[in-house]
C-alpha cells in the first residue's frame, strides 16, 4: 500500500499575508509555465478568500498577460454583472486593469436560459483553448480553490449528485434552497490539474479544516475536499492563524 503523502499546508499570519503567499505562486507558476510551454492556463474561483490576492494581480501589469489565460473553477448562475458572480468579481478587481487580451479570459456563459447547455458551452470553449481531443481531460497550469465551511470544493457540495459527476469537465449543480444553482468543474478537472492552491481564511472555517484534515479516512460524500486527497502532493494549502487555529501541532 502506498504511504500517505503528507499535505504541504503553508500557515500565515493574516489574510494579507496568504494573499501575499498566493500571489508568489501565481507568479511563479505563470513564469515556468511560459518558459516551458509558451502559455499559462490557470482556474480561478470567487468568495471573499480570493479577492485581497485579486487586488495584488491588478498592480501587476508586468506580467505577460497575453500568454496567461483564465478560466473558472465554479460560477453562479447570475449575469456577470451581477454581485454574486464569481467572474464579475475578478473582472473588478484585477481584470479591467491588466493587459490580458480579451479573448484570453474564459467565463462561464450564465447569460444562457439553459443551465445544461451553458455548461456544455464552457467544456466546448475549453476543450477549444486547450485543444483537446475527444476523450482528453485539460491540464491546468494552477487551480485556485476555496474551501467552503461544510467542506465542499468549487461547487461540489456534500451529499450531491454532481459531486460525483466523472463524465463532464464541467457539471449544473442544482441547489434546492435558497441558494444559486451553479455550474462547477468536475474533480476529475481538479486532478489533473499541474498544481493546486487552496486558500483558507477566517475563525469560521477552523472547525472544518480540523474535520477534513483529522478525518481519519477520506469521506468524499460527506466533505467533497476529500476527492481531492489521491492528488495530496501537488496541492498547496495556504491558511490564515484563524482558520487552522484547531489543527493539531505537528
Amino acid at each position: 500500500m502506498a504511504e500517505q503523502v503528507e499535505p504541504n499546508i503553508v500557515k500565515v499570519a493574516s489574510g494579507d499575508d496568504l494573499a501575499h503567499k498566493a500571489f508568489r505562486i501565481f507568479a511563479q507558476k505563470a513564469e515556468e509555465s511560459i518558459k516551458k510551454n509558451g502559455v499559462f492556463r490557470v482556474a480561478v474561483s470567487g468568495g471573499h478568500t480570493p479577492e485581497k490576492f485579486f487586488n495584488l494581480l491588478a498592480e501587476a501589469v508586468d506580467f505577460n498577460w497575453p500568454k496567461i489565460h483564465i478560466f473558472w473553477v465554479d460560477e453562479r448562475y447570475v449575469p456577470p454583472t451581477d454581485e454574486n458572480s464569481n467572474y464579475h468579481l475578478a473582472e473588478t478587481t484585477f481584470l479591467t486593469q491588466v493587459p490580458i487580451p480579451s479573448e484570453n479570459v474564459h467565463r462561464i456563459p450564465t447569460e444562457a436560459s439553459n443551465y445544461e447547455f451553458a455548461a456544455s458551452q464552457y467544456e466546448l470553449t475549453i476543450r477549444k483553448a486547450f485543444d483537446l481531443k475527444p476523450n482528453q481531460v485539460p491540464e491546468f497550469d494552477l487551480m485556485i480553490l476555496g474551501l467552503g465551511s461544510d467542506g465542499h470544493i468549487g461547487s461540489l457540495f456534500p451529499n450531491s449528485v454532481s459531486a460525483f459527476d466523472t463524465a463532464h469537465l464541467a457539471t449544473v449543480v442544482y441547489v434546492m434552497d435558497d441558494k444559486l444553482n451553479r455550474i462547477t468543474l468536475t474533480y476529475p478537472i481538479m486532478r489533473a490539474a499541474r498544481h493546486l492552491m487552496v486558500l483558507v481564511s477566517g475563525l469560521s472555517k477552523a472547525n472544518i479544516v480540523k474535520e477534513v484534515f483529522e478525518c481519519k479516512e477520506p469521506d468524499q460524500v460527506k466533505y467533497p475536499v476529500h476527492s481531492l486527497w489521491p492528488i495530496l502532493d501537488k496541492i498547496t494549502w495556504i491558511m490564515d492563524d484563524h482558520a487552522g487555529k484547531l489543527l493539531k501541532k505537528s
